[in-house]
């Protein structure tokens, strides 16, 4: 029960993210580029090692997502007045539009993902996603503790 249990979980998270990732091309991004923009509106002021981190990519790799996103104005990279080696990303006026667009299209998505629930199952989704989420945390945590 269990093992099926984490195999749906693991399976719908894979099937949520194909259809992000489609969705999120709709508007001419990668699914990285995405994650990233909306990152940098649900947690501002970070640098670049936090959403490294965030997006489970390398630092290099961010650093050229970054390169091309900067470029393109869709973000600014400021000194870190705290690490002068470190750069704070920053939305910019351009991206501001292209994450409100993303918002409402996770919207939409979740809406069908969500389709024939009530909001007494959705809120009940939601504290136990977030019960999950705790634990997992807690999981990883001792896992770096002990090996």
């Amino acid at each position: 029960m269990v093992s099926e249990l984490a195999y749906r979980m693991s399976d719908n998270s894979r099937l949520l993210r194909r259809l992000f990732d489609e969705r999120v091309r709709q508007h001419g991004l990668t699914a990285a580029q995405a994650r990233l923009l909306l990152s940098l509106d649900h947690f501002p002021g970070e640098n670049q090692a936090f959403y490294a981190d965030r997006l489970e990519i390398e630092p290099i790799t961010l650093t050229r997502i970054v390169d091309r996103m900067e470029e393109a104005a869709w973000l600014e990279r400021r000194a870190d007045p705290d690490d002068r080696r470190a750069r704070i990303l920053h939305l910019t006026a351009k991206s501001r539009r292209i994450v409100q667009t993303l918002r409402e299209t996770l919207d939409e998505m979740m809406e069908e993902v969500l389709s024939g629930m009530d909001a007494t199952e959705r809120q009940t989704l939601e504290m136990l996603n977030d019960r999950i989420g705790d634990n997992l945390v807690k999981a990883r945590s001792r896992e770096l503790i002990d090996g």
